[in-house]
């Protein structure tokens, strides 16, 4: 596109324990395993977890690499994917999985509820949400960029909407790029919010906005299956450090999904390989250092 495309990588961590295989991708080495009659705390989330032999899991089903749900209604993804690391750690099969669609807006509110177990859906991790819940990882840091029609010249980067109020930037409700986007504009009457993605990507193809802002691997994966619609323009200009996201004070939880995604590199590697990895641009990914439950 010849726009430099960074997808910086970084990590997640898992607990060590003796797994038999599970989930899509295939056997082998690297592939999603599940364990044989694990043992945990009593009274732990990991012990209710394993005990019923199920788990729900938010995630978002409009993210091209991360979490899409296909026309057969299976979901597909690098969130999907590291969801079936955890639970296949507490011995929960890839089909005893819930998945529930969980956008921006109701993450927290899914979390709160009790509706979902954990939530991993491109959830970056910042003080705001941190007053609510608890968040395992990072697994990965992304950075926020600009998409735009393959014919847009006005946009070449955030500091070009200001000067162009007529190109209204999308984004969703209840994410950070919207937040971090509205410095770089003219005023508020230039953001248009929806709740999912897919609702961006297809304004800006029917000319409703002209540019779509978030983090640059969700973008790669609108562009890529635009048929060289979209490009993506400027440099990443954020840090979005994605984590999972569980009920608030649930350390043990917590750090046992670090300490799983941590003993299980090669499924993590494998993982990404195999979904947000194939997308042109993507840079491999990495585990970074967890930080600290609380």
């Amino acid at each position: 596109m010849g726009q430099r495309r960074k997808a910086l990588a970084a990590g997640l961590t898992v607990a060590a324990l003796t797994l038999s295989a599970c989930g899509s991708g295939g056997g082998g080495g690297g592939a999603a395993k599940v364990a044989d009659k694990p043992t945990f705390e009593a009274g732990t989330t990991m012990a209710r977890i394993s005990a019923a032999g199920k788990i729900k899991v938010g995630t978002k089903f409009d993210q091209p690499g991360f979490g899409l749900k296909g026309l057969d209604g299976k979901l597909a993804g690098f969130d999907v994917e590291v969801a079936k690391i955890i639970a296949g750690a507490m011995g929960v099969k890839a089909d005893s999985i819930e998945w529930v669609e969980s956008p921006s807006k109701v993450r927290e509110e899914r979390i709160e509820k009790g509706e979902v177990d954990l939530v991993a859906a491109t959830y970056t991790i910042n003080d705001k949400r941190k007053q609510r819940i608890t968040f395992a990882g990072p697994y990965y840091v992304a950075g926020q960029q600009l998409m735009v029609k393959s014919d847009n010249s006005k946009v070449t980067g955030p500091a070009d909407l200001k000067a162009n109020a007529d190109q209204k930037v999308c984004s969703v409700t209840g994410s950070t790029p919207a937040e971090q986007i509205k410095p770089y504009l003219a005023s508020d009457a230039q953001l248009v919010l929806f709740d999912v993605y897919d609702k961006c990507a297809a304004a800006l193809r029917t000319g409703q906005v002209q540019v779509v802002t978030t983090d640059n691997v969700i973008l790669l994966g609108f562009v890529s299956k635009s048929d060289k619609t979209f490009k993506l323009v400027g440099e990443q200009f954020t840090k979005e450090p994605y984590g999972i996201g569980v009920k608030k004070g649930d350390v043990k939880f917590c750090e046992f999904i670090n300490k799983t995604l941590k003993d299980n590199t090669a499924a993590y590697t494998k993982a990404w390989a195999d979904t947000a990895g194939k997308v042109e641009g993507a840079a491999t990914a990495t585990l970074p250092e967890a930080a600290p439950c609380s």
